[in-house]
């Protein structure tokens, strides 16, 4: 069984057991967290929801928070001896799906 869910803008296709990088969820490690915008749950009957399925969940523990890649912006104007540089690093959420019910 597996299911599509949406969780920080972002649509995910999860099955049981699996891990997935989310957007910062405000989570402890260890935690349980439920996903309640479940879009499609696929299997044997496959469930289309409108936009969600109704009654459906995804069940996750939360493993680790973790930062991704660093991005440099860099910018500069020409003839103006002027340059700015500044970056960023996007936070994450690991998640392993513990039960998908619909």
């Amino acid at each position: 069984m597996y299911a599509i869910v949406e969780t920080g803008g972002q649509q995910f296709r999860v099955e049981e057991g699996a891990k997935i990088r989310v957007n910062l969820l405000p989570a402890e490690v260890g935690s349980e967290v439920e996903l309640n915008k479940v879009l499609l749950v696929g299997g044997s009957q496959t469930s289309i929801g409108k936009p969600y399925v109704e009654g459906a969940s995804v069940k996750a523990e939360v493993v680790d928070h973790t930062l991704g890649d660093k991005v440099i912006v860099f910018k500069k104007w020409r003839r103006n001896d002027s340059r700015r540089t500044t970056g960023h690093r996007q936070r994450y959420t690991m998640l392993k799906i513990k039960s998908i019910t619909a």
